[in-house]
């Protein structure tokens, strides 16, 4: 399988260390953290960490997250794909630059990764976790035939109010759910 993945609109790139700029710029902007702020990069090293998660998944699995650019012009407009969790299913994730939200970008990555993670380990889940109150990531999730499978407060969240959502393509075992909950 190659690295890079083309679909209608984007172009989707296993990360080099020349995207660290481009991609802290979108993990540092407020407007794509505003469901969950406390999660917003505000240093590189954040930015790092996240980069070598998905290099991690890429060397054990097969697949991780790509940067997402759009495919006419080259321009990165955000990551996602599908990272390996410690719990052995797939995470398909998925953030999009403010200045190119409502376009279905997210929804176009999301099934690409999908559709990759179907292809490189069909007998791991794929699973969406996200808050309740973000309405936009659970549509793609719904979109790309994930089913809600768990509803809980957000151990940890700074906020006790916040609501944990998990999405999957099909029932969980404990230990695949908790892999969500970390």
């Amino acid at each position: 399988m190659t690295d890079d993945l083309f679909t209608d609109r984007l172009r989707l790139s296993r990360a080099v260390p020349a995207d660290l700029d481009a991609v802290f710029g979108i993990q540092s902007d407020p407007r794509v953290w505003t469901h969950y702020p406390s999660l917003r990069h505000t240093d590189t090293e954040a930015t790092i960490r996240m980069m070598q998660r998905w290099e991690r998944s890429w060397e054990r699995a097969g697949l991780g997250s790509w940067v997402v650019r759009l495919r006419d012009t080259g321009e990165v407009i955000g990551n996602g794909g599908c990272t390996l969790l410690d719990g052995g299913v797939w995470n398909v994730g998925y953030r999009i630059a403010a200045d190119h939200h409502g376009r279905g970008y997210a929804t176009e990555l999301a099934r690409a990764a999908l559709a990759q993670a179907r292809i490189v380990a069909p007998e791991r889940p794929v699973i969406a976790y996200l808050v309740e109150h973000n309405h936009g990531s659970a549509h793609v999730a719904q979109k790309i035939g994930l089913d809600l499978v768990h509803r809980a407060p957000d151990a940890g969240n700074p906020d006790p109010s916040v609501i944990r959502l998990v999405y999957a393509d099909r029932p969980l075992a404990p230990a695949q759910l908790a892999a969500a909950l970390r």
